[in-house]
């Protein structure tokens, strides 16, 4: 329970500095996006029309302290304020709106990636030294080395525009009212979905290869792998029922953590494919400055980082039996 706590507490910790962060950089840039908003506007604005719309969106005056207190305050009861691009629509709104599809193509990407490249680890460290561990793990390597923007811009330009097979963008067929009862719906969505979701994890295989591929070899020189082959028990039950088995302790762990990291790494697949998601949030933010959005869903994905971290930490304190052990 110790054990615990004590992680509780570095990640509460942690999510106080990077909501401290997430307050002091809009406010050390030049200006404020409430002035910044109107500085285009064709019609003359009055002062005092721009004093309000401040005081409306929470950019009032006074000791940077009493700001930060409120801005704390507001966090905590998840009030995240208003959007200047899409006003008089919350943050909370907008983003609730994005989330839900980059939680699906990120936790589909991620356990996706994870299932094929445990499998292409566990049968390369199997097999090394074969022909086919120097093609999958080199070659996998090389795919996780390319900028996921060159795969995405490349799949873009090959089969959506190029071969037309895919859509360009969207989360399903434009003017098409949701229907999740629908079958052709969820058919719809995966058509849309094909693209980005074969982008987002094909960069992503090659870690989880890599990953099950040293932790088997590491573990197939055991002194229970010898054992078992020595039964004569079966090559499939040694290397899923024993060594597979044992290797997949660190892998989950790497799971955990890639689901943290994984609304954060796929920004830009959604940008490329105008996928409704918070990469397109953020670009549309960016463009308009709307630093309310941008505080919001950097909060949302640092919160995202920070649970999966503590989830990796009570993962792999509840499979390994030693380290249940120390943490009491």
């Amino acid at each position: 329970m110790g054990f615990f706590l004590r992680r509780l507490s570095f990640y509460f910790i942690a999510l106080i500095f990077a909501a401290t962060l997430n307050f002091i950089l809009p406010r050390a840039m030049p200006g404020d996006p409430v002035t910044m908003m109107f500085a285009n506007a064709t019609a003359q604005v009055t002062p005092e029309r721009i004093e309000a719309m401040k005081k409306l969106l929470g950019f009032v005056d006074g000791p940077l302290y009493e700001q930060y207190f409120s801005y704390l305050a507001n966090v905590f009861t998840w009030n995240l304020g208003t959007s200047i691009k899409f006003y008089p629509l919350s943050v909370n709104d907008l983003l609730a709106g994005a989330i839900g599809w980059s939680l699906f193509l990120a936790g589909s990407a991620v356990i996706l990636s994870f299932c094929v490249g445990s499998v292409f680890g566990i049968f390369a460290a199997w097999k090394r030294g074969s022909s086919y561990d120097t093609f999958i793990s080199p070659g996998m390597l090389v795919i996780q080395a390319v900028p996921p923007v060159v795969i995405a811009m490349l799949v873009m330009f090959t089969f959506a525009i190029g071969l037309k097979w895919f859509p360009t963008g969207n989360a399903y067929t434009a003017g098409v009212v949701p229907d999740w009862s629908s079958f052709a719906f969820y058919k719809d969505v995966l058509y849309h979905a094909a693209l980005p979701l074969f982008c987002a994890t094909i960069i992503q295989i090659g870690g989880f290869l890599i990953g099950m591929r040293n932790n088997m070899i590491n573990l197939l020189n055991e002194d229970y792998i010898t054992m078992a082959k020595g039964k004569g028990l079966s090559e499939n039950r040694v290397v899923f029922n024993y060594a597979a088995r044992n290797a997949m302790l660190p892998s989950v762990t790497a799971l955990s953590m890639a689901l943290g990291m994984a609304i954060g790494g796929q920004l830009i697949i959604e940008m490329i494919f105008n996928y409704p998601g918070l990469g397109t949030v953020m670009l549309n933010a960016i463009h308009a400055r709307d630093y309310q959005v941008l505080q919001g869903q950097l909060l949302i994905m640092t919160m995202f980082m920070l649970f999966f971290n503590f989830m990796a930490d009570i993962l792999i304190v509840a499979l390994d039996p030693r380290l249940r052990k120390g943490g009491k």
